[in-house]
């Protein structure tokens, strides 16, 4: 599998504010974002998956909506997290 534990645990400790902080937007988003890359790059070999498609876009739209929360909610933890995923914007 592509997404173990470890990986997880090592994405929550470098976005969230340990290594078992699951439920920030921040750590949310960090994973999101990985799981994001790893369908992408995936798609681009099997580009008639269309139900890896529907996931994708599902995750994008789940994505894009915490990050419009974390907008609303504090800017600069907003500016801070789509500057460390380097994300647009």
């Amino acid at each position: 599998m592509y997404l173990t534990s470890e990986k997880k645990e090592e994405l929550f400790s470098q976005y969230g504010k340990s290594n078992k902080d699951t439920g920030s937007v921040e750590s949310q988003v960090a994973l999101f974002s990985y799981r994001i890359a790893h369908l992408t790059e995936h798609l681009k070999k099997n580009h008639k998956d269309f139900a890896t498609q529907r996931s994708l876009i599902k995750l994008v739209g789940k994505r894009r909506a915490l990050l419009d929360y974390m907008k609303k909610r504090d800017i600069e933890r907003y500016r801070a997290i789509v500057k460390a995923l380097n994300l647009r914007k």
